[in-house]
């Protein structure tokens, strides 16, 4: 009889790049690993993997063999599910994936008591900054926030609120300029940004009566992560332009003021995009419901 454990065993090796990378992320021993790799390769009768002192190479069967333990997991995942919801409480593994921009503050802050709520229910959260491919990633669930909803027809769209960003600044550095800085001020005041692309930024914002403004600035401080840039706006290094679900509770604190007010970028629609309604995972679904109803009431805007 077919030991599936091989094929599981095989399935890490690749998906985490190697022996040793597998083994510790799924806590069992490289020489574990090794010989039922090997085993599999002999029952098989081919060379699933090339191996070198330095690195690991897939070969073309075993990319083929790779890409049906994924459908076997998948299987075995939903066969759980199956169990699960027949005793009425999801478990197993959800995998989600999440922009910088929604982990800080969001769902940071909504992650925990959902699973607290469902303490049988693994959650594996992916923090990714490009757009997710939910097959080659390996994910359940792919949040995302966009001025437009997504058009994939093999994709199912779950709206789950809207999101722009708010101009930041300390009480300290407002009050050390000479006058209150003004939309076309902000091209000569010290600013701070998420993009590290390149010397110059630019800042595309909207007037709530519909004016839009282009602002080219060289920030002080270019850092993909909002928790940087929110220390730094805190300690007066420059203006910062940050989702309001972080904004807001410095706000409301003091430590930030909300500079010009009528101006911030276009809305983005926080959405969850998933493969299919039909047959989804009872934790899946519990967790897209969860965050429908969360979400909204977090950044206090419905799509």
């Amino acid at each position: 009889m077919q030991d599936l454990n091989d094929f599981y065993f095989f399935h890490a090796v690749v998906t985490h790049g190697g022996f040793s990378a597998a083994a510790r992320q799924i806590g069992v021993p490289k020489g574990t690993l090794s010989k039922h790799v090997a085993k599999l390769e002999d029952r098989l009768g081919v060379r699933l993997l090339e191996r070198s002192t330095r690195r690991l190479r897939t070969t073309e069967i075993g990319r083929g063999v790779y890409e049906h333990c994924q459908s076997l997991l998948a299987g075995a995942e939903a066969a759980e599910a199956v169990a699960a919801q027949a005793q009425g409480e999801p478990r197993g593994t959800v995998r989600m994936s999440c922009p910088h921009g929604l982990i800080q503050d969001l769902i940071a802050d909504l992650l925990p008591p959902f699973m607290e709520a469902h303490p049988k229910l693994r959650v594996q959260l992916k923090v990714i900054g490009r757009r997710v491919d939910l097959i080659e990633d390996g994910v359940d669930i792919a949040l995302r926030a966009r001025t437009r909803l997504d058009s994939d027809p093999s994709l199912i769209v779950r709206k789950l609120g809207l999101s722009r960003l708010a101009l930041a600044v300390s009480p300290g550095l407002l009050a050390s300029f000479d006058s209150p800085p003004s939309i076309d001020a902000l091209e000569s005041l010290p600013t701070l940004s998420m993009d590290e692309a390149g010397d110059e930024v630019r800042w595309e914002l909207v007037r709530s009566d519909g004016e839009a403004r282009s602002v080219l600035h060289r920030p002080r401080l270019a850092c993909s992560s909002f928790d940087v840039l929110r220390k730094a706006a805190i300690d007066g290094l420059g203006i910062a332009l940050l989702p309001e679900h972080i904004c807001h509770p410095c706000f409301r604190s003091g430590e930030l003021v909300h500079l010009l007010p009528e101006w911030h970028t276009p809305y983005g629609i926080v959405h969850a995009v998933f493969m299919s309604r039909k047959g989804l995972m009872p934790g899946v679904r519990a967790l897209i419901d969860y965050l429908a109803a969360a979400v909204p009431r977090k950044i206090g805007l419905l799509a």
